[in-house]
């Protein structure tokens, strides 16, 4: 007889065609995306391969923690870091990490067109099981920790990118300065506009935190899709950290779910091993930065006396081909039988999304037909890095 997989979880209940409610998943602690990896890469804020504190920050970027994009425009300068937790509902909660900024120089008045928002965005193919467009759309719900010096209402704008910018707002409230508090937006399903299937970009996750009045103006639509209007986005939003060097507004914790949850149904958070993170924030970014001179960053052959050609794997098949970075052009050598010889210049060629070929010279001293090692020159500066961000 066929085996009823339902009637083996405790707290499920069988529906007529023989699947589970959505709600009774919930109860049960799986919710509707069982045994899957999470939406959300690096949702817990733990890997930073750029740089664990950013400073100075006036711009556009991704500077700190993986994944998480400041978008700032002519609103004052932050300080963006990886903030270590060690106690508080949050730590308490698993995490121990959070993604972290600061108002260093405040713009308490902004223009118009300013703003101040952190973003997350998706490839499309990663949430086809919203199912938008379609008959059988789905809600979205948003989960995540948040702290700051400030109180009052936040906005969360949800962006389509694949259907002239259609976008739904929702809101949260932070109720108690400097503590930890866990904070769930539900965004309607849409059933105007499917995403596509693809490894572009087609939809982000904008947390507003100050803005001039171009963004502000119109009701903001309570969490259902509409046509886009730039006054939607922060209508009502009362963070303003912008408006003073004493803000501060930290966020970790953040899981993204098919379905509508409340506090009492949201699934747990999916906790990765920090490898299993890595890897898929690398699917992205990777910096390389291979210290020890025994240590090679690529091999290859020597092709004349000055010139090596190595091929270099990167760590993850990444989601397109690369933009590639290096340090300066002496930070390397060429390790070819007995000889070190020093970089006078590094090149990238012929990138993709599984490896490039790297072009080594130097003044001199290469035998030709040689197999050779591209190292650091061991003052511990050489790095190299690919960037296939959304």
């Amino acid at each position: 007889s066929k085996i009823d997989v339902a009637n083996m979880l405790t707290g499920v209940t069988p529906v007529a065609n023989g699947g589970t409610a959505a709600t009774t998943f919930a109860a049960a602690g799986l919710g509707k995306r069982p045994n899957t990896k999470p939406l959300i890469i690096n949702g817990d804020m733990a890997v930073a391969q750029r740089s664990t504190s950013a400073t100075s920050i006036t711009g556009n970027g991704l500077n700190s923690i993986d994944r998480m994009y400041w978008s700032i425009n002519s609103i004052g300068t932050y300080t963006c870091a990886q903030e270590s937790l060690t106690s508080g509902p949050a730590f308490e909660a698993g995490f121990a990490n959070a993604m972290r900024i600061d108002c260093t120089s405040a713009d308490a008045s902004p223009a118009s067109a300013d703003y101040l928002y952190m973003q997350y965005n998706f490839e499309g193919q990663d949430l086809q099981l919203f199912k938008k467009g379609t008959s059988s759309a789905e809600k979205f719900t948003l989960a995540f920790w948040v702290k700051s010096n400030k109180t009052g209402q936040g906005n969360v704008e949800f962006k389509d990118k694949d259907n002239s910018n259609r976008h739904a707002i929702g809101s949260y409230t932070i109720s108690s300065a400097d503590t930890w508090e866990h904070k769930i937006v539900n965004i309607n399903a849409d059933t105007t506009g499917s995403f596509d299937d693809d490894n572009a970009k087609s939809m982000n996750i904008n947390w507003w935190l100050g803005s001039g009045d171009n963004y502000t103006g119109v009701a903001e639509g309570d969490a259902a899709w509409l046509a886009n209007d730039a006054d939607r986005a922060n209508n009502d939003g009362a963070l303003a950290i912008n408006d003073n060097t004493a803000n501060d507004w930290a966020i970790t914790g953040i899981q993204l779910e098919v379905g509508e949850y409340t506090s009492t149904t949201l699934p747990p958070f999916e906790h990765e091993s920090f490898g299993d993170n890595l890897a898929r924030c690398q699917r992205y970014f990777y910096l390389n930065n291979t210290v020890d001179a025994s240590m090679p960053f690529a091999s290859g052959v020597v092709n004349g006396t000055t010139n090596s050609r190595a091929v270099m794997r990167h760590p993850q098949p990444m989601r397109d081909q690369p933009t590639m970075g290096r340090s300066d052009n002496t930070h390397f050598k060429v390790y070819c039988g007995s000889t070190n010889v020093d970089s006078t210049n590094v090149a990238f060629y012929y990138p993709n999304n599984y490896q490039a070929l790297l072009y080594v010279d130097v003044s001199s001293g290469l035998t030709n037909g040689q197999g050779c090692v591209i190292i650091d020159d061991s003052g511990g500066n050489a790095y190299i890095q690919g960037d296939a961000e959304l």
